[in-house]
C-alpha cells in the first residue's frame, strides 16, 4: 500500500511539474511579441485610419465590416457575419482547441463630430457629419495588430487555442452586446479582453462604476386636426411626449441619486398647422444595479400611462438597447497590469505633446499637461453602498454605461484602456476625433497592442490564470448575482437607428474614404500639416512651458 501510495505521488508531481509555465519561455515570447507588434506599425495606423475615414455611425457600419472582415480572412480567419440578428456584425475565428479568447472592440461613431484629425480647432472634414469623437476607430487595429502576432506564434510554436475576433456593433445606442449573449456568442468562449480607447494604458477589475441602462422609444398615436379651425378635434400626441417629459423632470428631485436619465425627441409633428397625430421621445435609464434601472423604466412607463391619459392618446414603446453595470476579472487584470510595465507607454514627440496641450487650451481642460508620461494603477472596485471615508460617507456616484458588462457577467472579461486620446476632453464630441489619425493615435494602438499580445501569452501558456478567471467569476462576481437580461426574448436588435443619417452624408463621406495605396497616412491624404495649431495657441502653450 505504502508503495502505490509513493508511485502515485510521484505521478502527481510529475505531472504537476509538467504544468507548470516555463517563465524564461513565456518572458521570451513576450519580448518576440512586442518586438513583432512594433514591426505591425503601419498595419495598425492602416486600420486605424481607414475606420476613420468611414465615420460609420450605430447599425450601419457597412464599410467598416467589409473591410475588416476581409483583411482578417485573407490572413485565415473563418468568417460569419450577420450575427445575432444585426447586418453588421460579424465574428472572425481562427486556431483550435482550449482556451477560447474572444477579442473584442466598438466600431461605430458620433453624430456631428466630424473634425480634420491633427487639428487643435473645430474644423469638420465634412460640416455636420458624423465623426469618431470617441474614437472608435482604433480598438479593431490594437485587436488584429495583437491577433495576428500572436496566431504567427502560435503556429510556430504549435500553442493551442482559439482566437475569435468580433465587433461592438452600435455601441452608442448599447444595441448589440446583450443580443450576442442572449444568441450563445459566448457559451463556449473562456476569457475575452475588450479594447477600448483612453488617455492612458489603464485595467481595472470588480465593479467598474458603470450604470447600466435600458434604452426606451415611447410613440404616441392621438388624432391630427386643422391646428386653427379644429383644433377641438384633434388629440396632440406631441403634448403626450411634452408632459411626460414634464412629469419626468419632477420625478427627478425624488429619485434616487446614482440615476442618470436623459431624452430626446426624434418626432415632435409634421408641422404648426397640423395637431401632431403620432410624435415619440426617447429615453435614457440608467442606474448602478438591475433593479435600479428595471425600478427606473417602470416609473417611466407610469408617466407615459398618465401623458396618455391626459392627452386621450395612445402610446407604445420599444427597447432600443440595454446594458448592465459592468464587473471585471481580477486575475486577468492583474495579469493585464504586469504586462503594462513591459510595453510601456509610448515616446510621445514634442509634436504630439503640442497637439494635445493647445487641444486641451482649446476645450478649457482642467490641466493643461498633455499627453500621459506615467502608467496609471490599476482601477480598484466602485462600491454601491457608501463608504466611510475620513469620517464622511461617500458613494460612487455612477455615470456612463457600456454593454461590454452584458459580455462581462456572461465570461470572465477585462477591458483594456490605450493612450490613444487626450485627457481632460469632454467625450462624446469633436475634440476626442482630434488625435483619432495622428500618431497619438498610431503609438497608442502599439502600446496597447503589446500589452494585450503579452496577455495573450499568459493566457495561453499559464492554464492556472485561465482557471484563476473562472474561479473569480463563478465564486466572486456571480456567487450572489445572476445575469437577466434587461431587454425581453421578443424584443430585437433596433437595426433601423442611424439609417437615414448615413444615407445623406455616406456620399459625401466616401469622397474622403483613405486610400493607403496612394498616402502612407491620412494626414497625408488630407494634406494636413502635422499637429496643425493656431498661432495664439502655440504662443500660450510656450508660455506654459516657461512657467515650468
Amino acid at each position: 500500500m505504502k508503495l502505490a501510495a509513493s508511485f502515485i505521488a510521484i505521478v502527481v508531481c510529475l505531472a504537476t511539474y509538467a504544468q507548470k509555465p516555463d517563465e524564461k519561455k513565456i518572458q521570451k515570447l513576450k519580448a518576440e511579441a512586442m518586438a513583432a507588434v512594433e514591426k505591425r506599425y503601419d498595419l495598425g495606423q492602416q486600420i486605424n485610419d481607414m475606420l476613420f475615414s468611414f465615420s460609420e455611425l450605430g447599425f450601419q457600419e457597412t464599410e467598416t465590416q467589409n473591410y475588416l472582415t476581409s483583411l482578417l480572412e485573407k490572413n485565415g480567419f473563418k468568417i460569419e457575419k450577420g450575427i445575432a440578428g444585426i447586418p453588421t456584425a460579424w465574428t472572425a475565428t481562427w486556431g483550435s482547441g482550449k482556451p477560447v479568447i474572444a477579442l473584442g472592440s466598438d466600431v461605430d461613431c458620433i453624430p456631428k463630430a466630424s473634425q480634420k484629425p491633427g487639428v487643435a480647432y473645430h474644423d469638420p472634414i465634412i460640416e455636420g457629419a458624423p465623426g469618431h469623437g470617441e474614437g472608435h476607430n482604433s480598438g479593431q487595429a490594437l485587436n488584429i495588430v495583437a491577433a495576428l502576432t500572436i496566431k504567427e506564434m502560435m503556429e510556430r510554436e504549435k500553442i493551442s487555442g482559439t482566437l475569435i475576433l468580433w465587433p461592438g456593433i452600435a455601441e452608442e445606442q448599447l444595441g448589440s452586446k446583450a443580443y450576442y449573449v442572449r444568441e450563445g456568442y459566448f457559451k463556449n468562449v473562456d476569457v475575452c479582453i475588450f479594447t477600448h480607447v483612453s488617455d492612458n494604458l489603464n485595467v481595472g477589475y470588480g465593479d467598474a462604476g458603470y450604470t447600466g441602462m435600458v434604452s426606451v422609444k415611447f410613440s404616441f398615436e392621438g388624432q391630427a386636426a386643422h391646428a386653427a379651425g379644429a383644433p377641438w378635434r384633434g388629440r396632440s400626441a406631441l403634448d403626450a411626449v411634452e408632459l411626460m417629459n414634464t412629469g419626468w423632470n419632477f420625478k427627478r428631485e425624488h429619485l434616487p441619486l446614482t440615476q442618470r436619465s436623459h431624452y430626446v425627441i426624434p418626432d415632435g409633428g409634421d408641422q404648426p398647422n397640423v395637431v401632431p397625430s403620432k410624435a415619440s421621445v426617447w429615453y435614457y435609464f440608467r442606474e448602478r444595479t438591475y433593479d435600479g434601472i428595471k425600478n427606473l423604466f417602470e416609473t417611466g412607463i407610469k408617466m407615459a400611462d398618465g401623458a396618455a391619459l391626459m392627452t386621450d392618446t395612445k402610446y407604445t414603446y420599444k427597447i432600443l438597447g440595454s446594458a448592465w453595470a459592468g464587473h471585471f476579472n481580477k486575475p486577468m487584470a492583474e495579469a493585464m497590469y504586469q504586462n503594462f510595465k513591459l510595453a510601456g507607454l509610448p515616446k510621445w514627440s514634442a509634436e504630439d505633446q503640442l497637439l494635445a496641450k493647445a487641444s486641451q487650451l482649446e476645450m478649457k481642460a482642467n490641466k493643461i499637461e498633455g499627453l500621459a508620461t506615467k502608467i496609471d494603477t490599476i482601477s480598484l472596485p466602485a462600491s454601491t453602498e457608501p463608504v466611510l471615508y475620513n469620517g464622511h460617507y461617500l458613494m460612487f456616484m455612477g455615470g456612463g454605461s457600456d454593454d461590454i458588462a452584458d459580455i462581462s457577467w456572461s465570461v470572465p472579461t477585462i477591458v483594456l484602456g490605450y493612450p490613444s486620446n487626450i485627457p481632460g476632453l469632454p467625450g462624446h464630441h469633436w475634440s476626442n476625433a482630434i488625435t483619432m489619425a495622428t500618431p497619438i493615435a498610431h503609438k497608442g494602438i502599439i502600446s496597447g497592442a503589446k500589452a494585450e499580445a503579452a496577455t495573450l501569452i499568459d493566457l495561453l501558456m499559464k492554464p492556472k490564470l485561465v482557471q484563476d478567471a473562472k474561479d473569480y467569476f463563478t465564486n466572486v462576481q456571480t456567487k450572489d448575482t445572476k445575469y437577466i437580461p434587461l431587454m425581453g426574448e421578443k424584443d430585437t436588435p433596433a437595426t433601423f437607428l442611424n439609417k437615414e443619417i448615413m444615407n445623406t452624408f455616406k456620399p459625401q463621406l466616401k469622397n474622403f474614404y483613405y486610400d493607403p495605396s496612394k498616402y502612407k497616412t491620412y494626414l497625408e491624404q488630407l494634406g494636413i500639416a502635422y499637429p496643425t495649431v493656431r498661432p495664439d495657441q502655440k504662443e500660450a502653450v510656450m508660455k506654459l512651458g516657461e512657467k515650468k
